[in-house]
């Protein structure tokens, strides 16, 4: 058949896009193109590229791929180690906790020490009685007022800390403040029991002091009437006395009575030495150490004063 150049180039125009689609050619976005966006002398004619068929492998950049040998021997270390760092100093939390002071006394000791304690804790103001050589409540409370005042811990105990603070605050009691004669301090004297011969009775000490020119010889506990038989207040004498005495209005005893106002006296209570301050008298004042209730009974003279005083 005859073909005409036209006719040929054609038919090899077909021919060589047939090729292309046959060996998987792509369009590619960008790669080419028409018109104002054609790049010059970018691309093919028709606007596709030929890649090479699919059996073709195409080349790729070398990389170095990691070894399946043995590793690389490391090189040898060129310094010393660094130094280890300093032991560091145990924190608050794992440090031991600090020695607690050893406990001397507490409640339910019964010895002489705690007499001493008491004495010494009345020397400053802070025991209100006579020392009895028990450690209770009230020593308790009387230690855990010292150490407050002191900013210790208020245990109400007697640790070593608290006895050397006391010991430097006071002196070492003498026998009458271990074994005071009166339950409780005896009261400063009324101003009229400085001169003379005077039986010095407190209410709000509830002491009596047997004093001879404003120096007190002896002193002991006493108690008072009740609201109902109230003990009469001011300045009185000696008016008589009686060893044996009975009441001829409670028909009850009254040793060693010495009376200064009516029925009024000063003598020994056994109701007293039984029982405390949980009873009272009707009137009279009572004495309740009948040792020395006897020894005063000797001494006081009939004109003695008697002086009664809140």
């Amino acid at each position: 058949m005859l073909r005409t150049p036209a006719l040929r180039g054609a038919l090899t125009a077909t021919a060589v896009l047939t090729v292309a689609m046959s060996v998987g050619c792509t369009v590619q976005p960008g790669a080419g193109g028409t018109g104002a966006d054609a790049k010059p002398g970018g691309g093919s004619p028709l606007g596709v590229s030929i890649g090479p068929p699919p059996d073709v492998p195409t080349a790729t950049p070398l990389t170095a791929s990691p070894s399946t040998s043995s590793p690389a021997p490391t090189p040898p270390r060129t310094s010393a180690p660094p130094p280890a760092a300093p032991a560091s100093a145990p924190s608050a939390s794992t440090a031991p906790p600090a020695p607690q002071p050893a406990v001397l006394l507490a409640s339910g000791a019964e010895n002489g020490q705690v007499r001493e304690l008491q004495a010494r804790l009345r020397q400053i103001g802070y025991f209100d009685r006579a020392p009895t050589g028990f450690y209770g409540t009230v020593t308790a409370t009387a230690v855990s007022s010292f150490q407050a005042k002191r900013g210790l811990p208020r245990t109400g105990a007697t640790d070593t800390v608290t006895w050397q603070r006391l010991l430097g605050m006071t002196k070492q009691p003498t026998p009458d403040e271990l074994r005071p004669p009166t339950a409780k301090p005896v009261a400063a004297p009324d101003p009229r029991c400085l001169k003379g011969r005077v039986m010095c009775i407190s209410k709000k000490s509830s002491t009596l002091a047997w004093m001879v020119n404003g120096t007190v010889v002896s002193a002991m506990d006493v108690r008072f009437g009740s609201e109902y038989t109230p003990t009469r207040e001011g300045l009185f004498s000696v008016g008589w006395k009686s060893r044996d005495h009975v009441s001829t209005l409670y028909d009850s005893p009254m040793p060693y009575a010495m009376f200064f106002s009516g029925g009024q006296a000063v003598h020994y209570s056994s109701d007293f030495a039984a029982r405390g301050y949980a009873g009272a008298s009707h009137g009279c004042v009572n004495v309740r150490d009948e040792q020395k209730i006897a020894a005063l009974f000797d001494q006081v003279d009939v004109g003695d004063k008697v002086v009664i005083y809140w």
